[in-house]
């Protein structure tokens, strides 16, 4: 029986064949070759079948220090492995069964090429920062870079060297449990952190120990499912799509991303992973992406419950024809492509073309020159959990906390001669803070608020639960019970309460409350929380409310009656020290909402960034024909960008340098902000722009930069904003982007609420 093996060593490819004839190196290709061409070297040396498998990702499907599977699909699984019929394995981790698995794929197969190792790193690996919509509040790209940095470090440490992150789909709707995952609202914003995100993950080189491969996701309008009920149906016009939705993506492509992942919904009935639109046309033909796309969870298959293809085997040919390169888990590539190659209905030059994707990253991972190049367990054993990343996450949770509210200046809270009466079960709790997505954190590994608090030893503290946010929860159960009836413990902390100077509640949801397939119909404080929180203020109204919550929520009553009120998401592994310092003024708030929070959820999907209307939103209450609400705001509660200080920021004299500018120019925006409060603090100054006529109706405001500034007491400080024809730009109704002319608005201030405005004209000419 012949057996050959495909040597790998210093990047040149050897096809060793127990016969006469041995392939020499340098009949295959020359060291200094592009590497297109050692692409297809390899590519000649596979059959049809060894083709398909590079295309076939699965779950690990059995405890590989355990015996051999011997029956039933892991036993399948593990024969394909061992024939090459494998390209990709998926939550693996840990360099001991990596290296194990690596070995079969290399030692074992044919052609011994090499597996590429994936897992969600969403927001860390062991060491967690706070969710990716808490980083996106901090408005730093620098730190969200580093965030990001931090994750792959150790990610890579294990052995995984691709994660399913960044998720860049722009968001409206709260209800949307994955909202967490994202950076909110706003396509400008999104784009800069999907590059902030892209760039941390991969680095400047993708063979490098401490980087992984990034996978922008969900391609495309994945969060605009109805109702916001996640893997609902999206309906979406052109130009959302366009203007709202590719613009992260194509940010992502730009900065270099090696991987994308198509969506489990459907567009312009299709399904995403069977869109030729989506992944031929735009993405790589418009687009040029030479990376590859993964499909999401057995999303081929589920093509079959959308009612567009009969069996799995339809949907292999739909998707592979669409685009979508690797099949993840749903087994129909490797049951189904090399039949529908042999009969005619996908071509062989379509399978090629992703295979040939697919060994261009796993070259540029540095797989080829050593396939155990991430399985160092010296490496592991001194990266894993690390200081230094304890120092870089505690620095990302304090930068992702906005300060919503603070009258009477409650906060800071003074450092000595206070009882502070701590209600709360989250308070106490030490994996909520770690949020969803962080399946190979430890539970109970947080800094827990409680904990935070008690580094500062000048003030007396009390805690008490009061209740339970929900019962049941652990980090595989995909639905926690909330509790609705348990308020036994209600008496205790309202009695503690009566004898704080101040009480501090941490209220909210639990970190497993959010994420996918968590939405919620109802986005207020879960449970008997709301209840706790209003017979507490009844006996103390000195209330300091810290929101843990993985989306915005709807809390119009805390925020008419409680005097301060802090968004602490869920920030991680450090996130009670982060809160804490935070509290006693050690670190100064600087976060501004990357979404907006609504009064009530009737009014979602909510964002600011929304069109005019015919009949536009108007103030006379005595009128009925318009667009608004007979029971409640039109207004939000607390609009996108916003977010407080312990300073105080006011903004004046905005200038423009000229009335107009013309195709090849520009004009400077310049505003002065000052700093009247007696403590430093970090503003986030941002440029709106208002495009008042176009061929396509345009929002009644745009986030087209911002700029992030330090200022000293009684400092003044002037931001400047460039504006050329790029800023302005859209598709248009010529199905292009490009600048058109007409009249324009631009506002600058602290939210997109800002009210200082100035009017510039656009001359195409």
């Amino acid at each position: 029986m012949r057996k050959s093996v495909l040597i790998i060593s210093s990047s040149l490819l050897v096809l060793a064949a127990c016969s006469k004839k041995v392939v020499q190196p340098a009949t295959i290709f020359a060291a200094a070759n592009p590497l297109e061409r050692k692409v297809d070297s390899v590519l000649k040396l596979m059959t049809l079948e060894e083709k398909v498998g590079q295309l076939n990702q699965y779950n690990g499907f059995w405890e590989i220090t355990g015996p051999t599977p011997k029956e039933g699909q892991a036993a399948k699984k593990y024969a394909d492995l061992k024939k090459g019929l494998v390209g990709s394995m998926l939550n693996v981790k840990g360099v001991k069964d990596v290296r194990a698995l690596q070995k079969i794929a290399v030692e074992e197969a044919r052609l011994g090429i090499p597996l590429v190792f994936g897992f969600d790193v969403i927001h860390g690996y062991k060491t967690i920062s706070p969710i990716p919509l808490a980083e996106s509040a901090s408005w730093d790209m620098e730190a969200i870079k580093k965030s990001a940095a931090i994750a792959a470090e150790e990610a890579a440490a294990v052995g995984l060297n691709w994660t399913f992150a960044p998720m860049v789909d722009v968001a409206r709707d709260a209800r949307w449990g994955r909202v967490m995952e994202g950076a909110g609202e706003d396509p400008f914003l999104g784009s800069k952190i999907a590059v902030a995100r892209v760039q941390g993950f991969q680095g400047t080189n993708l063979a490098a120990t401490n980087t992984i491969l990034a996978c922008a996701k969900h391609f495309a309008g994945y969060a605009f499912a109805e109702a916001g009920r996640d893997y609902s149906t999206v309906d979406v016009s052109e130009t959302v799509l366009q203007n709202t939705i590719f613009p992260p993506f194509k940010a992502a492509v730009d900065a270099g991303v090696r991987t994308f992942m198509n969506s489990f919904n459907e567009l312009n009935g299709i399904p995403a992973t069977g869109s030729k639109y989506l992944q031929r046309e735009i993405l790589k033909g418009d687009w040029k992406f030479d990376g590859f796309v993964v499909s999401d969870w057995g999303s081929i298959n589920e093509m079959m419950n959308h009612g567009y293809a009969k069996d799995s085997k339809q949907a292999a040919e739909i998707a592979i024809n669409a685009g979508s390169d690797m099949d993840m888990e749903s087994s129909a590539y490797v049951d189904h492509l090399v039949a529908l190659v042999n009969e005619g209905k996908v071509k062989e030059t379509v399978v090629d073309d992703a295979v040939k994707r697919i060994l261009k990253v796993k070259f540029e991972l540095g797989l080829f020159d050593d396939p155990y190049r991430y399985c160092d367990e010296n490496r592991e054993a001194a990266t894993v959990g690390k200081p230094a990343f304890q120092e870089g996450v505690l620095d990302m949770a304090k930068k992702s906390i906005v300060l919503l509210k603070n009258d009477k200046e409650v906060l800071p809270l003074k450092k000595s001669g206070q009882k502070i009466v701590v209600i709360g079960a989250l308070a106490n709790d030490k994996t909520s803070p770690l949020g969803s997505w962080r399946i190979a954190a430890d539970d109970n590994t947080a800094i827990s608020f409680l904990e935070g608090m008690q580094n500062y030893k000048g003030n007396q503290l009390t805690y008490k639960k009061g209740a339970d946010v929900a019962v049941g929860r652990t980090q595989f159960v995909w639905e926690t019970k909330i509790n609705t009836t348990d308020k036994s413990e209600f008496a205790e902390a309202i009695a503690a309460a009566k004898t704080a100077d101040v009480v501090v509640m941490v209220l909210g949801e639990h970190g497993l409350q959010s994420g996918e397939g968590r939405s919620r119909a109802d986005i207020g404080l879960p449970g008997v929380q709301q209840e706790l929180l209003e017979e507490v203020y009844k006996v103390n109204p000195n209330i300091v409310l810290v929101l843990n919550n993985g989306r915005p929520l709807a809390i119009p009553w805390a925020a008419d009656h409680i005097p301060a009120i802090v968004e602490a998401w869920q920030l991680g592994t450090q996130s009670g020290n982060a809160i804490a310092q935070v509290l006693y003024g050690d670190y100064n708030p600087s976060g501004k909402l990357p979404m907006t929070f609504p009064r009530n959820v009737g009014q979602l999907p909510l964002y600011y960034n929304h069109k005019n209307t015919g009949r536009p939103v108007m103030t006379e209450e005595d009128s009925v024909f318009w667009s608004h609400y007979i029971d409640e705001k039109t207004t939000p509660l607390y609009p996108f960008g916003f977010g407080l200080s312990y300073a105080k920021f006011e903004y004046a004299d905005l200038q423009i340098s000229a009335p107009s500018f013309a195709q090849a120019g520009s004009i400077t925006a310049t505003v002065k902000v000052t700093n009247t409060a007696k403590v430093a603090g970090k503003e986030v100054v941002q440029l709106y722009i208002r495009d008042l006529i176009g061929s396509v109706t345009r929002p009644v405001r745009e986030l087209k930069g911002f700029e992030m500034i330090e200022l000293k007491p009684n400092e003044t400080k002037t931001v400047s904003f460039v504006i050329d024809s790029k800023t302005i730009q859209y598709f248009t109704a010529n199905s292009k982007w490009e600048a058109e002319a007409g009249d324009f608005k631009l506002f600058v201030g602290g939210s997109s609420a800002a009210t200082l405005e100035a009017d510039f004209e656009y001359k195409n000419n």
